[in-house]
């Protein structure tokens, strides 16, 4: 067993690097957060500045180091968001801002490439009929290769935001089979043929190795200890692990920039929208990130002059019994179960005493509405209803939105008492892969648990059955007004 006892876990989300410093039974012994910017340069360009992700990680560990024997740590693990991509150079420095998952300027150069593979190509491959859409690394790729084929030359790497750090912390190239879920075989291993389609992205992808591998040590901060850190995997398998869920007929709900529903099954069934990851233990899990949760919050709040985080707290102010007004939050596109980056967002059924109360209500129950949407597919790709969710996220601190959630699903919500899942998740792989626990399913139930439980209200069921029959219409007649395709250009960056 590792010296010290003490676990750092890491979250390097959308809109924020969280940190949490955790003891072995998954006691909160401090936790650091901090937001960075995100930048919208053009129409469908979302991009953001890697050394944001590495400044974070530096000053987290300076911060939870304060007043503290370095000594006391044993291990590091990190999640991060994915389909967030950058490209480097062999030393890693960045030769564009990273592209973030949100950005749909690969859109055509997806549909290109997806319209070349057959259903029996992905069945094969993965089990079930993924697409590839905008945010695919390959699509990334293509599109850099057409549009900037000097910074193409230079690309030592295309890495995720974890696999950056992890470069950058260790010297080490190295992903994980479930972060890079697109482009790997139920195997675990990379789809040659797939990555063979655009030339020249197999040399530039890391090594695979298991989430719970050491990738290798690095230094704390001016301490000069050298501690290990364990490869880890996308924020949505640490908010599973950080949310509970290590058995089959479990599922999760993480709130976060975008709303993330899982379920974990023992069989592959899968469906049509719904990403069906590479078996892991014996668990087989199913699940589908949206396009906009936290962030249609962030975006109506900036609109309106009202902090993301009061949002809630305006909706508080309207009747939820009240005619409702209808909000569809894809404002940049969706990704699951859609995977269409041309729709966009609406408001529907104003009158003239809608207000700001009713609209930001109206935008919690249309992430809520997403959502439900989501878990429908879920359901037929686990081939189950679950009895409840596991459930964290910033979003679940928010009392009100938490039982919209829960009554518009029809679902209990199981609240974690520790928000940040993925902080949680990511020390819980650190744990497993230096030996504090033999494996996954030991070390979850042993560091994790619940606080609040959200029951449905049955006298809100009519209301979320009539305004979600009213947004699955929505979609389809509002769908074609999202026309306009744009491709964006990125500029060298003087990191």
């Amino acid at each position: 067993m590792a010296e010290g006892g003490l676990i750092i876990g890491f979250d390097i989300g959308t809109t924020s690097v969280k940190a949490g410093l955790f003891s072995i039974d998954g006691t909160v012994i401090d936790h650091w957060g901090r937001a960075y910017p995100t930048e919208r340069p053009g129409p469908g360009l979302v991009e953001q500045d890697p050394q944001h992700w590495l400044d974070g990680i530096r000053d987290a560990i300076d911060a939870l180091l304060a007043g503290r024997d370095p000594a006391s740590i044993s291990a590091v693990g990190i999640c991060s968001q994915v389909n967030t991509d950058v490209f480097v150079d062999a030393s890693g420095k960045p030769l564009a801002p990273a592209i973030v998952w949100q950005d749909v300027r690969a859109g055509a150069a997806a549909a290109a490439i997806d319209a070349k593979i057959t259903a029996g190509d992905k069945q094969a491959w993965w089990g079930a009929e993924m697409p590839i859409g905008a945010s695919h690394v390959l699509a990334k790729m293509a599109w850099f290769t057409q549009n900037h084929p000097d910074l193409w030359a230079k690309t030592a790497y295309v890495f995720s935001p974890k696999d950056f750090c992890l470069f950058h912390l260790t010297g080490n190239a190295v992903a994980d089979p479930i972060s890079a879920f697109g482009h790997v075989t139920l195997d675990h291993a990379y789809v040659t043929d797939l990555i063979a389609r655009v030339p020249g992205a197999a040399e530039r992808l890391p090594q695979l190795r298991a989430m719970t591998d050491v990738a290798g040590e690095m230094r704390l901060g001016s301490s000069g200890r050298m501690v290990p850190v364990v490869t880890g995997t996308m924020d949505a398998w640490g908010n599973l692990f950080g949310c509970g869920v290590f058995r089959p007929g479990q599922g999760m709900y993480v709130s976060g920039t975008s709303e993330i529903l899982a379920l974990a099954g023992s069989n592959r069934i899968g469906a049509p929208g719904v990403v069906t990851f590479p078996t892991v233990d014996g668990l087989v899990v199913n699940a589908g990130p949206t396009q906009s949760g936290g962030d249609s919050l962030r975006w109506w709040g900036k609109a309106n002059g009202v902090d993301p985080l009061d949002v809630p707290r305006l909706a508080e102010k309207a009747d939820r019994h009240d005619r409702p007004i209808l909000f569809l939050p894809q404002l940049e596109g969706e990704r699951a179960p859609l995977w269409d980056s041309e729709i966009r967002g609406a408001f529907i059924g104003l009158d003239s005493r809608t207000a700001g109360p009713e609209l930001a209500l109206a935008v919690l129950e249309g992430v809520a509405l997403s959502a439900r949407h989501l878990l429908g597919s879920l359901t037929t790709a686990a081939g189950y209803r679950p009895d409840r969710l596991l459930y964290g996220g910033g979003g679940s601190r928010s009392d009100l939105w938490s039982q919209i959630r829960a009554d518009c699903l029809g679902i209990p919500l199981h609240r974690f008492a520790f928000a940040d899942v993925g902080c949680l998740g990511a020390a819980i792989m650190a744990a497993v892969g230096i030996g504090q626990f033999a494996t996954i399913a030991e070390a979850v139930p042993a560091m994790t648990s619940v606080e609040r439980i959200f029951e449905p209200d049955a006298t809100m069921t009519p209301r979320y059955d009539a305004m979600f029959d009213a947004y699955r219409k929505a979609i389809d007649a509002l769908r074609p007004i999202g026309l306009i395709r744009t491709d964006g250009l990125v500029h060298e960056n003087n990191m």
